[in-house]
């Protein structure tokens, strides 16, 4: 998560666009949307059942900076601005936090506050790592966020034995949820599929800091949910109050968030916000009369790569489709998505639009177990064992958020 180093009017929808959505993938095809492409009319993805994330939510960092970590304290100015779950550091890579005991987890929730566990992960020794997550789990937490940034750009190997490690410790309905990075289009080798793949996390809560990325809360809010609802998860964005941002633009996150059906919000982070930012909290939040959600998704055709096209190589390989699954859109992915068009009765274009897309999010994924070094039979479950995927090589785009060398050591 970064730290501090420093209420527009919605904007109308070509603005939007031309602001927010001009990425391309690995530089060489759009992944923007188009304006001849039209919304969907789906609906989001429906939220699981009992989902811990659910309502608002307080990042805590440093828990001796949130009311002296005084748990009484603490749920009570949570309960006071409407806060219903806090989620507090656990771990930072191999090392866990002492800060996160069972103790305070239950005079959390004797005090009616969910409480949700969060570790910054590396991939450096990812199994090491799982183990930090699980410790937190065994001590109450009612769910667990994966906080992955830049460290793990092209580490796809290192994502797969992080997540099968932590299933098999936390067992596979346990809720755990994805904290990366919002344009999903500017990190083409990060491995977006697999923590929110088979097996991986429920709940997609990217990092949505409108202010820190420079664009309109509007702007950045439609970049990230087009191109995060490709993976099919719910989304529960986590906004910023630290660098001071205005309580109306505060208010318009949450607006918004109730505008796209999202179930919760959370913040970074309790001890980054002023009063101001605290008043914005509380209240309920609405709808906005007369606001559509652009409901479009992330426009794919031959020449396009990153993790975006790996991803869609798995639902069309679990479609019973052919592909390789490479994160490279080349003439046999082509061929691929002309035959699903062909099947479903959409225009035959060989491109991820819209449509395509709707139909494409009907099959489940082909699990796969990335590797260091070749490809293997199938495994027991039916998942695919591969070497990293070419795209894993492809550079960011461009940070939106702050590059992990220029943030303070957590």
């Amino acid at each position: 998560m970064p730290v501090p180093r420093r209420k527009k009017p919605r904007l109308c929808l070509v603005a939007v666009l031309a602001v927010a959505l001009t990425g391309s993938l690995g530089g060489t095809a759009s992944a923007q949307i188009l304006p001849t492409q039209p919304p969907s009319t789906t609906t989001p993805p429906p939220t699981a059942p009992n989902n811990p994330l659910a309502g608002d939510g307080m990042w805590i960092w440093y828990l001796n900076k949130a009311q002296r970590g005084n748990p009484a304290k603490i749920a009570g100015k949570a309960r006071s601005r409407g806060i219903e779950v806090v989620l507090i550091k656990s771990g930072d890579g191999k090392k866990y936090w002492s800060q996160f005991t069972g103790a305070l987890v239950g005079a959390l929730h004797a005090r009616g506050i969910k409480v949700c566990a969060w570790q910054f992960v590396y991939g450096r020794a990812p199994k090491r790592e799982a183990r930090v997550s699980a410790n937190a789990v065994r001590r109450g937490a009612d769910c667990f966020v994966i906080d992955a940034e830049g460290h793990y750009e092209g580490r796809y190997a290192q994502a797969s034995t992080y997540m099968r490690k932590l299933r098999s410790l936390v067992g596979p309905d346990y809720p755990i949820a994805l904290a990366a990075f919002p344009y999903v289009d500017y990190h083409p080798a990060f491995p977006f599929s697999v923590f929110l793949g088979p097996g991986g996390a429920q709940y997609n809560a990217p990092q949505l800091y409108w202010k820190t990325i420079g664009h309109t809360v509007d702007a950045a809010f439609t970049h990230t949910y087009v191109f995060n609802r490709a993976y099919d998860r719910p989304i529960l964005p986590l906004g910023q109050v630290y660098l001071n941002p205005a309580p109306g633009q505060i208010r318009r996150f949450r607006n918004l968030a109730v505008a796209h059906g999202m179930e919760g919000v959370s913040w970074w982070s309790w001890q980054h916000a002023r009063k101001r930012q605290w008043r914005a909290l509380g209240g309920p939040a609405s709808g906005i009369p007369g606001y559509q959600p652009y409901n479009s998704f992330p426009f794919l055709r031959q020449g396009s790569k990153g993790d975006l096209v790996a991803w869609a190589q798995q639902l069309l390989v679990g479609g019973g489709f052919t592909t390789p699954i490479n994160g490279y859109f080349e003439s046999p992915t082509r061929s691929a998505v002309l035959a699903l068009q062909a099947s479903k009765g959409i225009a035959q274009t060989g491109n991820l639009d819209v449509p395509t897309w709707e139909a494409l999010l009907t099959f489940e994924p082909q699990p796969v177990i990335w590797t260091k070094s070749g490809a293997y039979p199938a495994r027991s479950g039916g998942a695919t064992v591969l070497p990293e995927p070419r795209s894993a090589k492809l550079p960011a785009k461009r940070y939106e958020i702050p590059a992990p060398k220029a943030r303070r050591p957590r």
